[in-house]
């Protein structure tokens, strides 16, 4: 059984009002929150915002929060994202301020599952927040993943595979590393680290 492997000045401390995760491409961050969303609804998870129109059955508030170009810019100028990017060089996203900090201020746990470069971002709009590091069980499981499905060509899979390369080298940035052997029990993991048990 893998267990959480701290590192840092934030690892052995209480669980802190916000926490970050994040972890190279393909390694199932987006399967954790959703286990998170489903298993412990006490854990509030940021709603990102974004440019880009709905897509058929997104609600706005739940899957993203829907703004225009400048409703977006007047977020970003007067300091109202912890962080922010374009993505593929078209629509923006971003993690409003507010809706997080209202959540802390209500006594809930928070969790925002982003990028390393938002992830980045968050530790110098909020440096008190914890940065979890999600990571897979070994290079070749990562590989599998990524490759597996056999979607992409040589090069864009060795593109991808230096991407993965990269991103698990910035490991040693975050407070503490849950591997994702197996989802539920690294969901776990991650609710004990906000400080949330599961009762059953």
């Amino acid at each position: 059984m893998n267990e959480a492997r701290p590192h840092g000045a934030g690892a052995g401390a209480a669980p802190a009002p916000v926490t970050v995760l994040a972890g190279p491409t393909a390694v199932g961050k987006g399967t954790i929150s959703a286990a998170i969303r489903e298993q412990y609804p006490q854990i509030r998870l940021s709603v990102s915002a974004t440019t880009r129109p709905p897509r058929p059955g997104e609600v706005d508030g739940v899957h993203y929060l829907f703004v225009s170009e400048e409703e977006f810019t007047h977020l970003v100028e007067s300091g109202q994202m912890l962080e922010w990017a374009v993505v593929h060089g078209r629509h923006r996203y971003g993690t409003p301020r507010g809706p997080v900090e209202e959540a802390v201020g209500q006594g809930h746990p928070v969790l925002l599952e982003i990028d390393l470069a938002g992830a980045r971002q968050v530790r110098e709009s909020l440096p008190e927040a914890r940065f979890v590091f999600l990571a897979p069980p070994d290079w070749e499981t990562l590989v599998d993943r990524l490759v597996g499905r056999g979607t992409e060509d040589a090069e864009e899979r060795s593109r991808r595979l230096e991407t993965a390369r990269r991103e698990l080298a910035a490991e040693s940035e975050f407070d503490v590393t849950i591997v994702n052997d197996e989802v539920p029990r690294a969901t776990a993991e991650l609710a004990a680290l906000l400080g949330v048990r599961d009762l059953t």
